[in-house]
């Protein structure tokens, strides 16, 4: 376990805050006049999914959490259990809650392979804490409304379902059967693949 000083908080490190891997969101160093330096962070714990402000100062510095990555697969989901297996060993199955996937649970697809991040706690028990996706993903577009000539009053883009039933904003050239590209970051449209 490595010690981070104040101002290597930085957004995206996963930390030790109150005995819990907390990630890093937000972070600003701020340096008021006749005071030391402050790290001003917001934090998301990772087992309970509550965000909190903390503050670090120059004296202070916080445990970075021993982590490691694994790839995993995601079979299915079924009234708000996200199942995933061992790509090695497809009979080892188990579940996730909604509350460690997040966001990017929209943007999971059947038999895709994505990443959990691991974390050994004091017992030496390991446990999941975050699962990321990869930054580009591709879908096929299940519905597409046709594109109508001089509809660009929503600037040149229309709303399109992808296979796995997730809206989103795409070009109007977009069609049904295309596959495109997204960013599952921000759950933009990248390109038509």
């Amino acid at each position: 376990m490595s010690k981070l000083e104040y101002n290597e908080i930085r957004e995206k490190k996963i930390i030790i805050y109150d005995g819990e891997p907390c990630e890093v969101i937000e972070s600003h160093v701020a340096r008021t006049q006749q005071r030391k330096p402050q790290n001003q962070v917001k934090l998301k714990t990772l087992i309970s999914g509550k965000t909190i402000n903390a503050t670090f100062h120059v004296s202070e510095s916080a445990d970075e959490a021993d982590i490691a990555k694994k790839p995993i697969t995601f079979l299915y989901h079924n009234k708000g259990e996200y199942w995933f297996c061992d790509p090695e060993d497809k009979s080892k199955r188990f579940k996730l809650d909604y509350a460690l996937i997040g966001e990017s649970a929209k943007f999971l697809k059947q038999n895709s392979e994505v990443e959990a991040v691991v974390w050994e706690n004091e017992d030496e028990t390991e446990q999941i804490i975050k699962v990321t996706l990869p930054i580009k993903m591709n879908f096929k577009v299940k519905e597409a409304p046709p594109a109508v000539r001089g509809d660009t009053s929503k600037g040149g883009m229309k709303v399109i379902t992808l296979e796995n039933g997730t809206t989103l904003n795409a070009p109007m050239f977009i069609n049904e059967g295309d596959v495109v590209s997204i960013n599952t970051e921000n759950g933009e449209y990248v390109e038509r693949v």
